[in-house]
């Protein structure tokens, strides 16, 4: 059965001995994370690395507040987290849906009601108020006061604490649907923080769709994207606007939700690449099998988590903008200030004794690099759907997501693998991508060492490494220009005559297969270690 909340998946992991409660008083400031960092890094290099989930019940500064964190921090977690024995099984899952195979007879049609049966389960179901964990304290007003809760500052030099696992919840003023992102938050005092989506994540095009409605008439002479989404040419772009426009703009508002500390799945569900028609709801329902029950807000027109610890429910001004940052980032290297819209806070409902959901991230492997992982495997079929001659992908942890891409193709002609570069780079957030190694399918893409063999060996520099001009990820702190740099891209599959090559390809080197079984029989006996 699908988790219901943050609490059955806390107990979950205790029956698991995947839980360490805390009850050493231990602050917010900085020491949480540092523990967090030296439990996530536990066994590095055995296979083993992620350490346990934490707990802590002792908070500097918050009496009786406890604070969860490294829960998705290893490979069994994220696999107990989506209730499945292989994530590759959740992928299968995803497949089955994706490319059902075609009804030959009426048999076949029958079978197929089922999983169409199974569909319609995973919408998210509306419960009324009183159902509602989420609203069994409710601050409005002056009531309000972020401040009260826990929320960690992670490295030194970070521009104050940030809410670091939030599922960040707005509309499409188009067609209504709803996105949920995760996307950080500076606290800057109990009533606001910052709101970190950058200019190619949707909930920046909803604020983009807003502004447009708010001022279409000065739509040609604004630079939207950067008023909405932050960046360094936000408060020039303001600047050209006359004095009413401005104000007319800053007059409208975008209503936000935000929960934390949600059930497994709908927390990771925040995280993932969704395809642009598909709710990240619907997503939480598919993962849990079971639909997730979201309610009405008190004060924005938006449906919540009905079960999430905290709601935090407000708005973005248009055109609005406020330094955030520095921030310890995933990629190991601070982010620095730059201008982000800022969130207003109208009301915060929580459960009765909360508990504060964080992680921390910085120099891999952390616990975002289990999560990363865990969304390679899953959404291999929707890449597949689109470039079906991908035989399998590795996102490296080291390679922080965005950085480094290993591909394995199924290769049937001259150029292949640059068409397979090209494709990837036109695939939503995959656009990123700053590096792509392509494989042939006999290669192990897990297989660090072997991919180094390969591309080391098949690759004539000149010929077999591409680059190109693009969107880059806003956290890349080496591109030429802010969301604009170069990436690149390394053909490390077997040349073909028709590419060029003309002389014979090696075969490389394997064992008889005879001789590999009687040395298998042989060697316990041989008592090599």
């Amino acid at each position: 059965m699908a988790y219901n909340d943050l609490r059955e998946w806390i107990k979950q992991l205790e029956k698991a001995g995947e839980l360490k409660r805390i009850t050493i008083e231990v602050s917010p400031d900085l020491e949480m994370a540092e523990i967090a960092d030296r439990t996530a890094k536990l066994g590095r290099g055995t296979g083993r690395a992620g350490g346990p989930a934490l707990l802590f019940e002792n908070v500097e500064g918050y009496p009786g507040a406890r604070v969860l964190m490294n829960q998705f921090g290893s490979e069994r977690r994220m696999r107990l987290a989506l209730e499945t024995d292989s994530l590759d099984a959740i992928a299968d899952r995803i497949r089955t849906l994706i490319k059902p195979q075609t009804p030959t007879s009426f048999m076949d049609k029958l079978k197929l009601l089922p999983m169409l049966s199974e569909v319609g389960n995973f919408f998210p179901k509306v419960v009324s108020a009183k159902d509602a964990p989420c609203k069994q304290v409710i601050h409005r007003g002056e009531e309000v006061n972020l401040l009260e809760l826990p929320i960690l500052k992670t490295w030194p030099q970070d521009g104050g604490p940030f809410i670091t696992l939030p599922c960040v919840i707005t509309r499409d003023p188009k067609s209504g649907k709803r996105n949920v992102g995760m996307y950080r938050m500076q606290v800057y005092d109990g009533k606001t923080t910052g709101m970190h989506w950058q200019r190619q994540k949707v909930a920046a095009e909803h604020m983009r769709e807003r502004l447009r409605e708010a001022s279409p008439d000065s739509a040609a002479r604004v630079d939207l994207m950067a008023i909405t989404a932050g960046g360094t040419a936000a408060a020039s772009s303001l600047d050209t606007l006359t004095a009413t426009t401005v104000t007319r703009i800053r007059e409208d508002r975008m209503e936000v939700a935000v929960a934390i500390g949600t059930d497994p799945a709908t927390t990771f569900s925040a995280i993932v690449p969704a395809p642009p028609d598909v709710e990240e709801y619907l997503i939480a329902g598919f993962l849990r099998q079971k639909p997730l029950e979201i309610v009405k807000a008190e004060t924005v027109d938006l449906e919540v988590p009905a079960n999430a610890e905290y709601i935090l429910e407000g708005y973005v001004e248009l055109g609005e903008l406020r330094t955030e940052g520095p921030f310890g980032d995933h990629t190991g290297f601070y982010t620095m200030q730059d201008e982000y819209p800022v969130f207003h806070i109208t009301c915060i409902t929580h459960r009765k004794d909360p508990i504060y959901a964080a992680t921390i991230v910085g120099k891999p492997p952390m616990e975002d690099a289990w999560m990363g992982k865990a969304v390679e495997r899953i959404f291999l079929p929707l890449m597949q759907l689109t470039l079906p001659e991908i035989v399998d992908v590795n996102l490296p942890a080291e390679g922080v997501f965005h950085n480094l891409m290993i591909v394995s193709i199924k290769k049937s002609y001259a150029g292949h693998a640059r068409k397979i570069m090209n494709g990837i780079w036109a695939m939503g957030q995959a656009m990123f991508t700053k590096c792509i190694i392509v494989v042939d399918e006999d290669c192990d893409v897990q297989d660090l060492a072997e991919v180094t063999l390969r591309t080391a060996n098949n690759i004539d520099p000149e010929r077999d490494i591409q680059f190109t001009l693009g969107p880059v990820d806003s956290l890349d702190h080496a591109s030429r220009l802010p969301n604009f740099g170069s990436k690149m891209g390394i053909d490390a599959t077997r040349k073909w005559a028709a590419e060029g090559f003309d002389r014979p390809w090696p075969p490389m080197l394997t064992m008889d297969a005879e001789v590999k079984t009687k040395v298998d029989a042989l060697w316990k006996k041989l008592g090599i270690e």
